[in-house]
């Protein structure tokens, strides 16, 4: 892990402190899970609008492969 330092109001860190008495953790270790949670939260919606962009880019195309005959004619449990 690397040292940082964050500035909170007065008010943050008293609820923060108060969580972690409640919660039984360390101040630390609380902000650490929040940074988690929004750069998971950050990297699923990052991933979505990828997937939005590129959703149905190829519908207009006609010199693909059957894609659904291809994918029979691999499946091992159909022989």
């Amino acid at each position: 892990m690397v040292k940082t330092q964050i500035y909170l109001t007065e008010c943050a860190l008293s609820e923060l402190e108060t969580l972690a008495i409640q919660r039984g953790k360390k101040k630390s270790q609380l902000i650490r899970e929040a940074i988690d949670n929004l750069l998971e939260k950050y990297n699923s919606y990052k991933r979505q609008r990828v997937l939005d962009r590129v959703a149905g880019m190829w519908k207009e195309r006609d010199d693909l492969p059957d894609f659904t005959a291809l994918r029979k004619s691999l499946d091992r449990s159909a022989s």
